[in-house]
């Protein structure tokens, strides 16, 4: 077995290679003039992992490409941030079902699929295949621990994401709860833990995706006037877009980090090891 990664997701490759005890193939990536992208894999593979998340549809193109270079081989494709799987619902006429289109073009021709803490666990079923998703709670969990926090409270934004802080929270016999908004008038809305008081308290806000960090800026800046005494924040997939870095700092959020299924320099603990038990 090898591993052969997109170019997105070069170093969680090399660190699953690692854990693997297997090569990594010898990869390279060129864009033409008119935008068209070129892949070359030279080494054979019996078995192959391809690892490849997908942010842009580059990075989808890439993934389709590899899977043409080894479509004699044994392929396992590891998927560790899908984009598109958060459009899983048809809102409105005309609509594709996007999770869907993607998983079937992805799950073709390949032996297995392995995802990681996907949005929505139903959009496995589109795959047609072999379908899997690992969860990171417990990295996360070890994450959590280096920072030293007095009995941290961990606090997911939303009822729905309440499932992942409890499994991280159990990981550290941690206190965990979500965020629940109550509006005061017309234009104030009031963000507090649904039943736990955060006065003097170090918290933890965890979420799968850390996209804008609207939702964490804002909690965090009344969470203090709560008396919370710290706040951290934890996420899964660091999207990380539209500044939502500098807008978590200026909320006064004392750290950022996130796994390395999207790599940022915030990508603080690693789906390798993990990603490695299940292959």
């Amino acid at each position: 077995m090898k591993v052969v990664s997109t170019q997105r997701s070069q170093v969680l490759a090399g660190r699953l290679a690692t854990a693997l005890n297997i090569p990594v193939i010898d990869t390279r990536w060129q864009k033409f003039p008119d935008g068209e992208i070129y892949v070359r894999a030279e080494q054979p593979a019996e078995k192959v992992v391809i690892c490849g998340s997908i942010l842009t549809s580059d990075d989808l193109v890439e993934i389709l490409l590899l899977k043409d270079i080894y479509s004699e081989s044994d392929i396992t494709l590891v998927i560790p941030y899908m984009g598109y799987a958060r459009q899983d619902k048809q809102f409105n006429p005309g609509e594709p079902l996007s999770a869907r289109a993607i998983a079937r073009i992805l799950g073709a021709d390949v032996s297995r699929v392995y995802t990681v803490n996907i949005h929505e666990k139903s959009v496995l079923n589109h795959f047609h295949t072999e379908a899997a998703d690992v969860t990171l709670s417990s990295p996360a969990a070890e994450y959590i621990k280096t920072l030293s926090l007095d009995e941290p409270l961990i606090l997911s934004p939303d009822e729905g994401a309440l499932h992942l802080a409890e499994d991280v929270a159990g990981y550290g016999k941690w206190e965990s709860d979500y965020l629940q908004k109550t509006r005061l008038s017309g234009d104030k809305v009031r963000i507090e833990p649904k039943s736990v008081q955060v006065s003097g308290r170090d918290v933890v806000i965890l979420d799968d995706i850390i996209s804008t960090g609207g939702t964490q800026a804002t909690a965090a800046s009344m969470l203090y006037e709560q008396g919370a005494r710290s706040i951290h924040t934890v996420g899964i997939h660091g999207v990380l877009a539209s500044g939502a870095y500098t807008r978590l700092t200026s909320a006064g959020i004392a750290s950022i980090s996130c796994s390395d299924t999207i790599e940022r320099a915030c990508s603080t603990y690693s789906a390798a090891p993990v990603l490695a038990e299940y292959l």
